[in-house]
């Protein structure tokens, strides 16, 4: 098994209403799960392989809870990739080299029943964690806009974190609203629905605790 490890940040933007029963161990709000993720290495290896810079992103739709299985999923690879980075990207996005269940990666992996081919296209992704924004777009794919959540009320913004000490896909994430449509292959719609926006810090192993 080639070792891995990389810190980024990402942008997730599913069909749960502002929290996510999936977050607390619950079942989707909606009774389905459809989700887009975007992320950026900001530094990173697979094995020899210098992963730093690139961006991924992919769509995800079960018709149930995710634990359910039988989803469909395709994943997206910076273009600027070499034949050597986007293979080392697709291992650890279909959860190989990686103990068994220890990321989301192999946990999702293991619940998808159709993996489209992966779709090597230009990324532009952009997110700030704190400030809970962010931005995903993939052309002719998808497109991704995160914001914080606005009071009802009288519009200001509210902020509320998400802390997992032993989740498998960050330790602390910020909270927001996103909104998301998708063409090919996989279509979506997504719209002022949940949006977690987390610095990440995962390897071969699971999540590097602070």
């Amino acid at each position: 098994m080639a070792y891995w490890e990389f810190k980024g940040r990402e942008l997730v933007n599913c069909s749960c209403d502002y929290g996510c029963n999936c977050q607390f161990g619950g079942l989707p709000d909606k009774g389905h799960c459809h989700a887009v993720f975007g992320m950026i290495i900001d530094e990173g290896k697979h094995g020899d392989t210098d992963l730093s810079g690139l961006k991924v992103g992919a769509i995800f739709k079960w018709p149930g809870p995710i634990h359910e299985g039988h989803g469909e999923c395709v994943a997206f690879v910076d273009e600027n990739a070499s034949e050597a980075q986007r293979a080392s990207l697709l291992t650890i996005m279909t959860g190989g080299d990686t103990d068994p269940m220890a990321t989301f990666f192999a946990v999702f992996a293991t619940t998808v029943e159709t993996m489209h081919e992966p779709v090597f296209a230009p990324i532009e992704f952009d997110v700030d964690i704190d400030g809970r924004k962010g931005r995903l777009r993939i052309p002719g794919h998808v497109e991704m806009e995160g914001e914080p959540i606005k009071s009802p009320v009288d519009g200001r913004e509210i902020r509320a974190r998400i802390d997992l000490p032993d989740g498998f896909e960050y330790e602390l994430a910020e909270i927001g609203s996103a909104t998301s449509t998708g063409t090919s292959p996989v279509p979506i719609e997504l719209a002022g629905s949940y949006a977690q926006f987390a610095n990440l810090h995962l390897n071969s192993h699971g999540v590097v605790h602070s």
